[in-house]
């Protein structure tokens, strides 16, 4: 039995279905009022838990052979913060899985986690990171770059395909290697069997590291027209988005991650989504105007 951890988020979600597609047997972690009855139906068993709640873990790891989690507080508000979620939930859930003796655990943490970090949420990952490996469970750690999932429509691709300016944090030439969630799961999946996995941090990134103006020039390239471009200095809101997003665009154009991630998708079996791709999607799936 698998349990997945974080399966009524959308990575979380993407795990647990090609587990099941694949006739894995998966078990859902969920909350009390969360949606997940696709997943039951799917095939997925549901526990009712929460990463606040001990004695809940113990229950949802009786049993379990293997561990996936994503879960995390982005988004989430009211009591779920970084202390209470990324932090003290992610230890409840590495002891509870280790209580109960799960052989294997695959973490989903954050490019550049350390216990050192000056950021609580990248600071709490590293901590849970420094917990799995004393844990005495086999485990592997992934640590993905930003997800184009994410941020690619966010910064670029909501605004072009609606024929409005793209605003970006800084010059936009700061370089990424932005991931598609679906490799992400793909690796977490992966992870599972693979005879290197064991002890390993995996840095995951997208086939190619691409500034914001690199990839304003996809979307001009799918969109078939020019795309207007305009920036704002990091600290200052942006336009549509929320402070804390621009915050967080703020950091992204204070370094550059630049991933070579061909040996570790050959050796996975991962062919890595290209923004590219993306962005063909994102405009495929868009409904053009007439006239």
């Amino acid at each position: 039995m698998i349990l997945v951890v974080g399966a009524t988020g959308r990575l979380g979600g993407l795990i647990a279905r090609t587990l099941l597609a694949q006739g894995k047997p998966v078990r859902i972690l969920v909350r009390s009022g969360s949606s997940y009855e696709s997943l039951v139906a799917a095939g997925a068993q549901p526990v009712t838990g929460d990463l606040k709640d001990p004695p809940s873990l113990r229950a949802a790891c009786a049993g379990a052979t293997a561990i996936l989690t994503t879960a995390n507080s982005m988004g989430r508000g009211g009591d779920d913060t970084v202390e209470s979620v990324d932090r003290v939930g992610n230890r409840n859930l590495v002891e509870a899985a280790s209580a109960e003796g799960v052989r294997r655990f695959v973490f989903t943490s954050v490019l550049g986690a350390s216990p050192e970090s000056a950021m609580p949420f990248v600071r709490a990952k590293g901590e849970t990171e420094q917990r799995l490996r004393d844990s005495g469970m086999a485990w592997t750690v992934l640590q993905p770059d930003a997800f184009m999932d994410t941020w690619v429509p966010a910064v670029v691709g909501s605004a072009a395909l609606a024929g409005q300016p793209v605003t970006v944090v800084g010059d936009g030439r700061r370089r990424h290697s932005f991931v598609a969630m679906r490799d992400v799961a793909a690796y977490a999946i992966a992870a599972l069997d693979h005879r290197d996995a064991e002890g390993q941090t995996l840095l995951i990134g997208g086939p190619q590291a691409l500034t914001w103006r690199d990839i304003v020039e996809v979307f001009e390239q799918e969109l078939g027209h020019p795309v207007a471009l305009r920036s704002v200095p990091p600290g200052q809101p942006v336009p549509g988005l929320p402070d804390f997003v621009a915050q967080l665009l703020a950091v992204l154009d204070s370094y550059d991650s630049h991933i070579d991630i061909s040996r570790l998708a050959s050796s996975y079996g991962v062919t890595p989504t290209s923004i590219a791709e993306f962005a063909r999607d994102s405009v495929a799936a868009t409904p053009q105007q007439v006239g």
